[in-house]
């Protein structure tokens, strides 16, 4: 995966918790040359019949918490959050970070944002691919 424009791939590690939660934990090179680090979880709560997970970066303080469903499709993965507004400095936004299977081995993370009327903004697409 490149992450925000660097031509470095980033490797990803993901793991399952005994089945009930998923671990992916990412390294690569940020766009200024210094490296960097992810973390997400992933789960599935059966009371609410909804998705769960956080995400944190080594680039920002904030965590993101995660609440999604499984889109029509059958193979897109919704995760809502909210989080600073990066353009609107004290203000929070809402975004949505969209994880499609494709298909064994490749999925598509889709970050976008939230805009003031309604519609969603691309923020970043990763491809990723199994080794």
């Amino acid at each position: 995966m490149g992450s925000g424009g660097s031509s470095e791939p980033w490797v990803e590690n993901v793991r399952s918790m005994q089945g009930l939660w998923v671990v992916c934990e990412g390294q690569g090179t940020m766009p200024d040359g210094s490296s960097g680090q992810t973390l997400m979880t992933l789960g599935f709560n059966p009371l609410t019949g909804r998705y769960v997970g956080t995400w944190v970066g080594s680039m920002m303080t904030h965590m993101w918490v995660y609440d999604g469903e499984i889109e029509e499709d059958g193979k897109t993965l919704a995760l809502n959050c909210e989080g600073p507004d990066f353009e609107n400095p004290g203000k929070s936004a809402r975004y949505q970070d969209r994880i499609t299977l494709n298909d064994a081995n490749r999925r598509t993370l889709t970050a976008r944002v939230q805009a003031e009327d309604g519609g969603w903004k691309e923020l970043m697409k990763a491809e990723y691919r199994r080794r």
